[in-house]
């Protein structure tokens, strides 16, 4: 499956525009992180714990906009994008999205 953030794949021709694939999840913080978290923002410098929590969580989404993609037999997803939304407090949902399309 090709992913592409921009409105084509070099050297290729969309042949058909299919519909939009999506890929969600929502992930929620734990007490643990939480804690150092906190300590971390009186010290100051970057919570590894919430990096590696939303990196995590952006692949995951992107997993399931590919496997969405491949349901409805596309070859390649141009315009991905991703967007993230609280659901609650400490909870948040990350979405990938883009147009899933066949290629020539």
């Amino acid at each position: 499956m090709l992913i592409s953030t921009t409105d084509f794949i070099p050297g290729r021709e969309i042949h058909e525009v299919i519909d939009i694939a999506r890929g969600s999840t929502v992930r929620a913080r734990n007490i643990g992180r939480d804690i150092f978290a906190q300590l971390k923002n009186i010290i100051g410098g970057e919570i590894s714990e919430y990096t590696k929590l939303m990196s995590d969580s952006r692949e995951h989404a992107i997993e399931r906009m590919i496997s969405d993609a491949k349901s409805i037999d596309a070859d390649a997803v141009i315009n991905v994008r991703f967007t993230t939304s609280m659901i609650s407090q400490g909870t948040a949902e990350i979405l990938a999205y883009g147009t899933a399309v066949r290629l020539k």
